[in-house]
């Protein structure tokens, strides 16, 4: 019972970092991120008194110093262009906090399992990102526990049923979308390469269940989901072990199980297609592109269309595209492009070394763990395909990474500047 408890409260963090919320009884501009850098931040000074140094990974000085020259460029920018808007200019402190909250969550996972692995942490994710898809449904067909959440959880939910959007506890629109679709392909790559994982079929039905669950929910709470499910099935395509002259037992086993809990996922949404009104409405939104592309031979859907004739808006003078215009808040230039909104704001400068920060970061990655290359190299394709929709970033899961022992094996230690036989250390 107390492990239940145990795995209960890390799976709780980790929805928490994944998937930030307010609280009504808190003040608004403080949500569950902060929090956790906060706790974070005060765990990592605690534990590197206790060490007597400060260990960190090596590749993270670069990835520092990246996030410096970004804040600056866009200070610059802002500077330049006489505005007060610093949405990008504090990166860096948004940089410390998601690694601080990140180091509060690996740290919870290793005392709880003793260590903090790739496949502890993806095993939480899937979790997590499963229960928002359940609580999402729950909201939205029980009206008794969305009125208990919307009294607790402050995460902007008048506009959700405005727009008339599912929405789960911190799960909504494209923010939900780009970390489903980033857990999407953490779980394909950990059936994909984890002999531990491929040697249990209870594990592989799971996470099979749970990735269809949010491949077709995910997709109901943000479109953009269908990145991650494209990302993922190529991912799977490729190092599943199916498509090769010389198939081994395990990739039969894994594809049968596959194409069974496909059918399930397939069957069992089509139930709910024709019975559930609810549910009808929300696949029809899910799959518009599909539905338009049956029935009227044409794969379109209502925001991909307003995104092609009116969002692609781009500066209108040199300066404006060398430094940026200094303005990205309150939806100034009304673009969700991330392309668009990047460079108006910092220009094509600022824009380099922000998407450098990510390529750094996902090659720095493929370096450290060559088993899982492939999936880094796909991280950073597809952030360049999110910046399509929208403007955001995927450094959550980056800043996860840093924090695990598995493939952080190379250290830097900075020593204290005084000695062990000081009064300090006495």
């Amino acid at each position: 019972m107390i492990r239940i408890i145990l795995y209960f409260t890390v799976g709780v963090l980790v929805s928490f970092y994944l998937f930030p919320i307010g609280f009504m009884f808190l003040p608004n501009t403080l949500n569950t991120k902060m929090i956790l850098g906060v706790l974070g931040g005060m765990l990592f000074g605690y534990n590197s008194i206790q060490s007597r140094g400060i260990s960190m990974p090596k590749g993270l000085l670069g990835a520092f110093g990246l996030t410096v020259l970004f804040s600056l460029v866009c200070y610059i920018a802002v500077d330049v262009n006489n505005t007060a808007d610093y949405s990008y200019v504090t990166y860096t402190g948004s940089f410390f906090a998601w690694l601080a909250g990140a180091y509060l969550v690996c740290m919870a996972i290793k005392a709880v399992h003793g260590q903090a692995t790739f496949r502890f942490l993806v095993l939480y994710l899937a979790t997590v990102c499963f229960t928002q898809c359940i609580l999402a449904l729950l909201i939205d067909n029980i009206e008794s526990f969305k009125i208990l959440v919307n009294s607790y959880v402050n995460q902007g939910q008048s506009f959700y049923e405005e727009k008339d959007r599912l929405y789960g506890i911190g799960a909504a629109l494209d923010s939900a979308g780009v970390r489903f679709s980033v857990v999407l392909v953490t779980i394909v790559a950990l059936i994909c390469h984890e002999q531990q994982v491929r040697r249990s079929t209870l594990t592989i039905v799971l996470l099979l269940l749970v990735f269809f669950t949010i491949a077709v929910v995910g997709n109901a709470i943000s479109r953009t989901t269908i990145i991650g499910v494209g990302s993922a099935m190529l991912y799977f395509m490729l190092f599943s072990g199916l498509f090769r002259l010389e198939i081994r037992f395990s990739a039969m086993k894994l594809g049968v199980w596959f194409g069974i809990t496909l059918l399930v996922a397939v069957g069992i949404s089509t139930f709910l297609y024709y019975t559930n009104a609810e549910f009808y409405g929300h696949m029809r939104f899910a799959f518009e592109g599909f539905f338009n592309l049956v029935e009227h031979g044409k794969w379109k859907t209502a925001s991909t269309d307003k995104l092609n004739s009116e969002m692609w808006i781009w500066p209108e003078d040199t300066k404006t595209w060398i430094i940026g215009s200094g303005l990205f808040g309150n939806y100034v230039y009304g673009t969700d492009i991330g392309y668009c909104r990047f460079i108006l704001y910092s220009g094509v400068i600022g824009f380099a070394v922000f998407a450098l920060f990510f390529i750094y970061n996902g090659y720095f990655f493929m370096r450290q763990s060559p088993k899982y290359a492939a999936m880094f190299l796909l991280f950073i394709a597809m952030t360049f395909v999110f910046w399509i929709k929208v403007a955001t970033d995927i450094f959550f899961i980056y800043a996860l990474f840093y924090c695990l022992d598995e493939f952080m094996e190379e250290r830097t230690t900075i020593e204290p500047l005084v000695h062990e036989d000081r009064l300090l250390y006495s």
